[in-house]
């Protein structure tokens, strides 16, 4: 029998699992197969803040100096050398034990008790942010964060497929390229493999996933290396223009859901099966054709619970365990203009049945020895949240958790709201989008404004935490509309806890590329950016690009001071509230910090 080892790349907020590996791995061991999963993004941010790293570090700096300074010697350094070589001579002045110290005191804050005194928690963030600048400045022009994700390599674009394949052979700049030989290659030389499985889910693992794809493939070509996960089914087909990664970055695509095809594969690998006969599957063929195989949908209801049996608990970024679980796969509303989630499936919203979300949950929460869990869902039904919280009081399940939720006109029952605490919701996460009904209309939201209100004040009433997302800039979006959005959040403070104002994209697969005529607006394709899963455009009507964005800049700077917040993960939020037991925390925003976070030691 073939053994699987699945990878999920860096990066991905450092918090709490990402479910596609234990979803995939509990389909495998469901079925025999040997299978060994490892979250390399968090096992990534661990390694970066020990010792050994940041020596290592640190000789990369050195040697970068060395050689710019033999440069100069030669009279052969360029203006902008010379530059970089002022930065890297600044860094090598860093007091690095000092930093040393702090991050390893940082980690230990993060993971324990003393993460609930906020103070130190943003102590510790603001540590991990300094030394990720001295990283940074090893692999220059890359930028590395830590929190929030987005790290880029800067001369090397994701949405750009030359890009990505010639980032994996610079060790100048591809920080990802060290992270393999160090954190991949000897999991592979200790579990020996014979497919290997990358789940790429969002835009910035795909530098980083193609590289750990590429050196795997390099330094271990009797290995079949896949690659899926939701970017991955979004590119599918310009990866099917571009042969050329066969071989070379990976052995296939496994696109939309992988559970079972990734076991049919294995089975085909072992000549159990004809590889043309495993569904969502694209590899190239013994005569060089590329070979898109049929798609296959999972039924949702006989899929087990995931596991998490070896899934490094300890080096998350958090005290408590925080289990992720997906009782519904697409989105229940699935009409959303400017939404292009719906692009990681097939075409259909499935639900598991809530008598067997709660066996999940209670098996979970044996299993994990965990209370914490974080609903996945792209949108939870509201029929889901009337039918769930009562199962749970009933079962007296005791766990905690939250969710993504629209406004809803059907959750209006005071009733609803406060089984919904007593079950142990504790935040909630609302798409509003916008306040103008035109612009409502447009993005096919149907919102009701007065039943926002109404969802805004229960949870309030009942104990839980409501976050609302807005955007600014829907083609032909004008600034008297964008104001109305700007009023509901400043008129609603005292029930809103959080938010988060972005300004619109224009995304591939959004159905909103289907009105580009309606909405009188000039979509710029690059030829270059192959591989863009969003697009500039010009709005012939209502505000520009610029002043959509400059509206944005705006709230944030001069509206966004109620809801500024100390430490800003979701997850970590989460947590303040069920420790404390209440959605009143004052001591989370910026405007009640009275002593700057670099004062502790």
């Amino acid at each position: 029998m073939k053994k699987v080892l699945l990878l999920f790349p860096p990066e991905w907020v450092p918090t709490a699992p990402y479910l596609a590996l234990p979803s995939l791995t509990a389909v495998l061991r469901e079925n025999g197969i040997d299978v060994v999963q490892k979250d390399i993004n968090v096992e990534m941010y661990d390694h970066i803040f020990t010792r050994g790293f940041l020596l290592f570090v640190k000789s990369r700096i050195d040697q970068r100096l060395r050689d710019y300074r033999e440069k100069q010697r030669m009279g052969r350094i360029t203006k902008e050398e010379r530059d970089i070589k002022g930065m890297l001579k600044e860094y090598s002045y860093v007091d690095l034990e000092h930093h040393i110290n702090e991050v390893e005191k940082a980690k230990e804050i993060m993971r324990g008790p003393e993460f609930y005194d906020v103070s130190k928690a943003e102590w510790s963030l603001n540590a991990f942010r300094e030394v990720m600048g001295y990283v940074s400045a090893a692999y220059h022009p890359a930028d590395i964060n830590f929190y929030p994700v987005e790290s880029n390599l800067n001369i090397y674009r994701p949405w750009v497929s030359g890009d990505l394949l010639k980032a994996p052979h610079d060790d100048t700049v591809n920080v990802y390229a060290d992270i393999c030989r160090q954190l991949v290659f000897p999991i592979i030389e200790d579990e020996k493999p014979d497919l290997v499985g990358i789940s790429i889910g969002t835009p910035v693992q795909l530098m980083s996933g193609v590289t750990f794809s590429t050196l795997i493939k390099e330094k271990y070509p009797e290995i079949h290396v896949t690659v899926g996960g939701n970017i991955i089914t979004r590119l599918r087909e310009e990866f099917q223009k571009k042969e050329q990664f066969f071989g070379t970055a990976f052995d296939s695509i496994i696109f939309y859901e992988g559970e079972h095809p990734i076991v049919w594969l294995t089975e085909a690998l072992d000549g159990k099966r004809k590889m043309e006969d495993v569904p969502n599957l694209i590899y190239r063929e013994e005569n060089g054709n590329i070979r898109v195989n049929n798609t296959y949908q999972e039924k949702v209801n006989e899929l087990p619970p995931p596991d998490f049996d070896g899934i490094p608990w300890e080096k998350y970024f958090s005290p408590e365990r925080l289990v992720p679980y997906l009782g519904t796969r697409g989105c229940y509303w699935g009409e959303c203009t400017f939404c292009d989630h719906g692009a990681g499936y097939i075409d259909q919203f499935r639900a598991k049945h809530a008598d067997q979300i709660i066996s999940d949950l209670e098996h979970l929460k044996k299993a994990c020895n965990a209370k914490h869990f974080l609903f996945t869902d792209e949108s939870f039904p509201p029929a889901l949240f009337k039918k769930l919280p009562p199962l749970m009081v009933e079962k007296n399940l005791g766990i905690y958790w939250t969710t993504l939720i629209r406004f809803e006109s059907s959750l209006l029952e005071p009733e609803v709201w406060d089984l919904a605490a007593q079950s142990g919701c504790r935040s909630l996460y609302f798409g509003l989008e916008s306040a103008n009904q035109r612009i409502i209309k447009l993005v096919k939201k149907d919102t009701n404004i007065s039943a926002a209100i109404t969802n805004l004040s229960e949870a309030k009433r009942v104990g839980i935490w409501s976050h609302v997302m807005a955007f600014y800039g829907f083609p032909s979006e004008t600034e008297e509309e964008a104001e109305d959005t700007r009023q509901f959040l400043l008129k609603n403070q005292e029930i809103i806890h959080s938010v988060e104002m972005y300004f619109f994209v224009l995304y591939k697969h959004a159905p909103v590329m289907n009105m580009v005529k309606q909405l009188d607006m000039e979509v710029k394709d690059n030829p270059e950016h192959d591989f863009a899963l969003d697009f500039y455009y010009t709005p012939k009507s209502g505000q520009t690009i610029e002043e959509a964005m400059g509206r944005y800049e705006s709230f944030y700077q001069n509206d966004f001071d109620p809801w500024a917040m100390r430490i800003n993960a979701r997850e970590h939020v989460f947590l303040y509230i069920t420790h404390y037991g209440t959605n009143n925390l004052p001591e989370l925003y910026n405007k009640n910090n009275a002593e700057p976070a670099h004062q502790f030691r």
